[in-house]
């Protein structure tokens, strides 16, 4: 099998112990010493990134503060301040953290004497509480859902995303696993005339940085529709716009191809011409490439456990997915993620260098349907 890593003697981290997850990708690392991160030890936790893709902290104790500051130590971070819109706020301090649970935040009365919430990093003037299974935010976070890479409908991609438990279910609340899939090896086992397909006339020598092959064109309001398709029945992707990635790519850590699908991929696009003509066939073919990727044999789960849990992933590696769990609508699950923009030469994919990233939105020219208000909101 291509993607069975070797035994670890023969890659020796000298500051980590790694717990390896999967045959092929996935490890959970102890050992690390958030408070006096040296050097070195960051230097082996991002080879391990480089190896396994995913790497699973345990109660590592990490305030917000803590965690964003970690998570620049990767590289450029994304804000999420564009998405809040009409006099929105953030219901913590850091914009660089995005909002991963099943929670929302109210103002509290002034009169109030009611407690705002047990997470001491929380807004003192808001108050926790579920967020409502009917609302469009909770419609919307059920393309979370399906297998995806974290970015890729935006023109930048993302490399790692780093994602921590504030708060947790009690121990025998039900699901809740994050599930990750090993899109490298998933690559490296391509049929061949999809691998021919994919890398067009380019060839193995430049994959991902060529002019050659197929490219995907990405959409979050297409995952948002797969995701809940009734509630966005009247959703067109297609009236949002769309970015475009390679969709077999070289990851540039360990020099190995990547499947680049997932839940975002609306569809496929020949890389040359300039009319962006869609291929034949073209939602066929990308159901097949997202139903190669997530097979079974790819895929692991990771339980949360402890407050202070952290999983970093590698965007550009595998693709993710948030498991089901009867909790959802009775305990608070807060995780809280950092994501880090790319800087490898394909990060900007087929897209302009310095494009401004989109938050949902409706062209002016078009006048919104209920679906379409409730994603711009």
């Amino acid at each position: 099998m291509p993607g069975l890593l070797k035994d670890e003697e023969e890659q020796p981290f000298e500051t980590i112990k790694v717990k390896q997850l999967h045959p092929t990708f996935a490890a959970e690392i102890s050992g690390v010493d958030f408070e006096n991160l040296s050097d070195e030890q960051f230097s082996e936790i991002l080879a391990a990134m480089a190896k396994y893709g995913v790497c699973v902290f345990r109660n590592t104790g990490l305030s917000d503060d803590a965690h964003v500051s970690f998570s620049r130590r990767f590289g450029e971070l994304d804000s999420a301040k564009r998405y809040f819109a009409n006099g929105r706020k953030q219901r913590y301090e850091h914009y660089e953290l995005f909002d991963a649970g099943n929670v929302t935040a109210e103002p509290l009365p002034p009169s109030s004497s009611e407690s705002p919430n047990n997470n001491s990093e929380q807004s003192p003037e808001l108050k926790l509480r579920l967020l409502d299974p009917t609302s469009p935010r909770a419609h919307a976070n059920r393309g979370n859902g399906l297998f995806h890479s974290d970015s890729s409908f935006n023109p930048r991609r993302a490399s790692f995303s780093l994602l921590r438990a504030a708060q947790l279910p009690p121990p025998d609340a039900v699901g809740g696993d994050t599930l990750f899939a090993d899109s490298r090896t998933a690559a490296e086992e391509l049929p061949d005339e999809l691998l021919a397909l994919l890398e067009g006339d380019e060839g193995a020598g430049s994959v991902g940085g060529g002019s050659g092959g197929l490219v995907g064109a990405f959409s979050m309001v297409h995952s948002r529709k797969l995701g809940s398709p009734e509630f966005f029945a009247d959703l067109d992707p297609t009236r949002w716009p769309m970015v475009r990635h390679q969709l077999l790519q070289r990851h540039t850590p360990s020099g190995r191809k990547n499947l680049y699908v997932g839940a975002h991929l609306h569809h496929i696009e020949e890389a040359t011409g300039a009319d962006k003509s869609e291929v034949a066939d073209s939602w066929a073919l990308v159901q097949r490439l997202n139903a190669h990727a997530t097979q079974d044999k790819y895929v692991v789960s990771v339980p949360w456990r402890d407050i202070g849990d952290l999983v970093i992933w590698d965007n550009r590696a595998v693709l993710h997915r948030a498991g089901p769990g009867a909790f959802d609508a009775k305990h608070v699950r807060d995780l809280r993620r950092t994501t880090v923009h790319d800087d490898s030469p394909t990060a900007w994919g087929l897209n302009e260098v310095g494009s401004a990233f989109g938050a949902f939105f409706t062209p002016p020219t078009v006048t919104p349907g209920a679906a379409d208000a409730a994603v711009a909101r």
